[in-house]
Order: structure tokens, then C-alpha cells, then sequence
């Protein structure tokens, strides 16, 4: 530690201690603990698989929610308005599993979209492959905001 940092008696910080001791909770506690966040974890990242940011609402972080809904779903709507297309389920190879998986990623944005005949795209537009990216985008988005409120609902991030 420099001498320009180093915590002498005239620092207001003198008092706390370096490290903090924190008080081990019985096993009982900590199992029951766990299961009950593994419970609202998969009710988070489920709810929030069907719709993006609603996984956030579930554990009532609003702000969050309310910003990532609204960002997930203008850019699939953006996506969708630039021409881009909505690939069906194809496992064939694996370019097209890919494509499938990060549009399905967007969850019910995508198959009522898909189920209603939306999104088939049109390649000769100049807009085609920048649609397809902010689809793209959506669906991969949404998976990290689902990845987010598990680690949220474990209580590994505030």
C-alpha cells in the first residue's frame, strides 16, 4: 500500500476494520434458502423466455423490466419493419439452427410473428440483412436479460 493510501489515525476511515466478518447461517436455513431461489429463478428466466423483460417484473425489478422490454422488442420491430425474415425451426445444418435459435430467442415476439405469417422477408430489399441482424440482436438480447434475472433471483447480483 502507498503512503498516499495507507489508513493512518487521522483518516476518517481508521475505524473500520479491513476485512468484515460475516456470520455463517445453519445448514437448514441455507438449504431452504436455496431452493426457494432455484424456485423463483426458473419462474424468472420462464417468464422471461415468453416475453422479454418479464422475467424482471416477476422479481419485481421494474425499471428493468420496463427498459428491457422496450429495447427487445423495437429492435425485433425494427428488424421485422428492414424486411428482416423469421426462420422457421430447420436443424438441417447448422447455420440454419443458429438462425433459428437466436429468432426464437425473442420467445413469444417470435412465434406469434411467425405463426401469423410475419417476418417472411424479402431478400432483394436493400434492408435484408440489416432486418435479419436486429432480429438477431433481439433474440440473443433477450437470452442475456434471462441469464441476468438468474443471477438476480440466486442472489448473485443485486
Amino acid at each position: 500500500m502507498s503512503a498516499a493510501f495507507a489508513l493512518t489515525e487521522g483518516t476518517p476511515f481508521r475505524n473500520i476494520p479491513m476485512r468484515m466478518e460475516t456470520e455463517q447461517l445453519p445448514q437448514e436455513v441455507q438449504q431452504i434458502q436455496t431452493e426457494a431461489g432455484i424456485v423463483k429463478a426458473l419462474a424468472a428466466c420462464t417468464a422471461g423466455a415468453l416475453i422479454p423483460g418479464l422475467g424482471h417484473a416477476v422479481l419485481q425489478k421494474w425499471d428493468r423490466a420496463v427498459v428491457f422490454l422496450a429495447a427487445i422488442s423495437l429492435t425485433f420491430g425494427l428488424g421485422l419493419r428492414l424486411q428482416g425474415r423469421l426462420f422457421n425451426p430447420d436443424f438441417t445444418d447448422l447455420f440454419s439452427a443458429l438462425k433459428f435459435l437466436a429468432d426464437a430467442g425473442n420467445g413469444l415476439l417470435y412465434w406469434l410473428c411467425w405463426l401469423r405469417g410475419l417476418g417472411v422477408g424479402e431478400p432483394s430489399a436493400y434492408t435484408y440483412d440489416f432486418g435479419n441482424i436486429f432480429i438477431y440482436i433481439a433474440g440473443l438480447l433477450n437470452m442475456l436479460v434471462i441469464v441476468d434475472a438468474f443471477d438476480i433471483a440466486m442472489a448473485r447480483k443485486p
